[in-house]
């Protein structure tokens, strides 16, 4: 990780970051598996995929969400627009680098259970996994 510091607060860049956040009008989780009709399926209360990670990921969160406060402040103190769009971009890659290690958390581990069942659970996850991915691809 490496710490830029703009004309504004710093802030902390990941090391890996590959794909772009989702953009507005993108859809989670539970509005979709209602509108499928597979919450049973999901469980509200099954262990994810992500469950070993969730400390690390609320962490992870946690300083994203700091990386957008920092971006409203630079905004309302006048900041240099290029120096904006730099933590817009160190935000954006945070985004992407949790949304594909919560990917291959799914993968490997509701995919994976569903392989195992076989079926055509294992068909369902692959689909939805799919969708995912166009998703965030699309961003």
């Amino acid at each position: 990780m490496t710490t830029t510091k703009a004309a504004g607060p710093p802030v902390t860049e990941p090391a890996d970051s590959p794909v772009q956040a989702t953009g507005h009008g993108a859809r989670t989780g539970h509005a979709e598996r209602a509108e499928h009709g597979d919450d049973a399926a999901h469980g509200d209360h099954a262990v994810h995929g992500y469950h070993k990670q969730k400390d690390e990921h609320l962490k992870r969160l946690r300083r994203v969400e700091g990386q957008i406060r920092g971006l409203q402040r630079m905004v309302e103190e006048d900041v240099y627009c290029i120096d904006i769009l730099t933590q817009v971009s160190a935000s954006t890659k945070a985004l992407q680098s949790f949304a594909l290690q919560l990917l291959e958390e799914h993968l490997r581990h509701c995919v994976a259970d569903a392989a195992l069942k076989g079926g055509d659970e294992i068909d369902a996850k692959v689909e939805e996994a799919t969708k995912a991915i166009a998703r965030l691809l699309r961003t």
